[in-house]
């Protein structure tokens, strides 16, 4: 078995990382990304490409789609209100605008305008939570932001890859009808957990021992994968929307989530982020004017983000708020590797840039939340 070598590295890996991203005060996947450069084919070339390493990075890319939709907390979505959705709605509108121009006036196609609006839900919320910002009003309109960025961003370039994949036509119904199906399994789910709420309680049982509610969130993940397969969708937008059908219908998730949390990141996601790491191209990053293009590409990413941030001043915050929201929002990790791991399958990333969209999740997921904790005020009530 030539992919022994392969898991046994990657499960000592898995383990080991978080230890050393917690003492480097790191996040746990910019270690896993430099891991997967260090011992893949562009430096040591001890991890190589194989059909089981490859299949588990998938079941990890899918995991890691449907807990995006999964933490996504619709009851701060309800306590905010029209205005201030339609604020963060404003926000990501002007980051399109943004992100458009910025990757016209770099020389890149209209794909890389979606991965310069995307932002880190998975980043933004243990910032703010840590630093007590959380529950201001800073934080929500940050939050808010974050979760329509995400959410938009992720439709968004699945339209993107349908339209330059089979044009406009009949094609395209597919998608609406993955989103009635997902709104029918909503109303079904709800009705049946409202009549039934005891047949539902053993999901979140701490004690069960059959881990009935993990089974029911991998089996709904797996039944909408299918789903968007089956219509030529990308698979990662029905993994994404069983997540948020999920988090819809169960508000109260409790020890699910944590569970959920334990089974994918301890293992799963991370596979999916080493083998980004092994994917990742570190002699097209050694071409003249390369790493310049590449700290063109990080610089663009953070002034979009900082500049489309101004519509939150309708929020009544101050400048140094407005600016460190943007500041936030502009950190990126998952769904912009997510974003550009979808491009780059489709042809409209070549694998230079890949590499810098890497490398800038690897910047702005490092730099961003130490810039905010430094611009930020301190926390005030809501």
């Amino acid at each position: 078995m030539d992919h022994a070598p392969s898991i046994i590295l990657i499960a000592a890996a898995a383990f080991v990382l978080p230890i050393a991203a917690r003492r480097a005060r790191l996040p746990a996947v910019v270690l896993e990304i430099l891991f997967g450069i260090l011992v893949g084919p562009s430096v040591l070339g001890w991890l190589q490409e194989s059909e089981v390493v490859a299949s588990l990075a998938e079941i990890g890319f899918f995991l890691l789609m449907f807990l995006s939709g999964f933490e996504i907390d619709f009851r701060q979505l309800e306590r905010q209100g029209v205005r201030q959705i339609a604020i963060g709605v404003m926000v990501f509108a002007l980051t399109l605008y943004l992100a458009y121009e910025a990757g016209a006036a770099l020389g890149h196609g209209p794909f890389v305008t979606l991965v310069l609006a995307t932002t880190s839900v998975g980043l933004v919320v243990p910032t703010l939570r840590s630093g007590g910002w959380i529950a201001t009003r800073l934080g929500q309109a940050i939050l808010i932001s974050a979760l329509l960025a995400d959410f938009l961003t992720l439709t968004g370039a699945t339209v993107f890859a349908m339209v330059e994949e089979h044009g406009v036509g009949q094609q395209l119904l597919a998608f609406p009808l993955l989103f009635v199906v997902g709104g029918l399994m909503l109303v079904f789910l709800r009705t049946v957990a409202w009549w039934y709420p005891e047949r539902f309680e053993r999901l979140f049982d701490p004690a069960d021992p059959q881990e009935l509610g993990i089974r029911m969130c991998l089996a709904f993940m797996f039944v909408f994968v299918g789903l968007a397969t089956l219509l030529g969708i990308e698979a990662i937008l029905g993994a994404f929307l069983a997540g948020t059908v999920f988090a819809m219908v169960f508000r109260h998730r409790g020890v699910l989530e944590q569970k959920l949390n334990g089974f994918s990141y301890g293992f799963l996601v991370p596979i999916f982020f080493i083998h980004v790491g092994t994917r990742f191209d570190l002699a097209a990053l050694t071409g003249p004017g390369v790493l310049i293009a590449a700290f063109q590409l990080i610089a663009a990413a953070i002034l979009v983000k900082v500049v489309a941030a101004a519509p939150l001043l309708l929020q009544r915050l101050t400048i140094r708020e407005t600016l460190a929201a943007g500041v936030l929002l502009s950190t990126r990790l998952s769904l912009v590797i997510a974003v550009a791991e979808l491009g780059a399958r489709l042809g409209f990333l070549d694998r230079r840039l890949e590499s810098e969209v890497i490398l800038l999740a690897i910047v702005t997921s490092t730099l961003s939340p130490v810039l905010f904790r430094w611009i930020a005020p301190k926390p005030r009530p809501a």
